[in-house]
């Protein structure tokens, strides 16, 4: 496994942390979702499957970046506080 996929698993697991986990109810975009799967992490960014309450459409929706990031920068201040200590 490379880094970058151990930090995609890492990204994907705080995520699953929270809230954004298969089973789970999620309202993002003004719409009410029940989510089919754990987060996917690929090319275009962070994604996960689900359906919609008022429609019962099944759809992938993209995480907002904006959480992504703030995820991402969680995971960099913990790797270098554990390797300073």
């Amino acid at each position: 496994m490379t880094s970058v996929d151990g930090s995609n698993a890492r990204l994907c697991e705080k995520l699953k942390a929270l809230g954004y986990a298969d089973r789970n109810r999620i309202r993002i975009y003004g719409e009410e979702f029940d989510l089919l799967s754990n987060p996917i992490s690929d090319e275009h960014g962070v994604s996960i499957e689900a359906k919609s309450r008022k429609s019962g459409a099944a759809r992938r929706l993209r995480i907002p970046l904006s959480l992504v990031n703030m995820v991402r920068r969680d995971l960099k201040s913990e790797d270098r506080s554990s390797s300073a200590a």
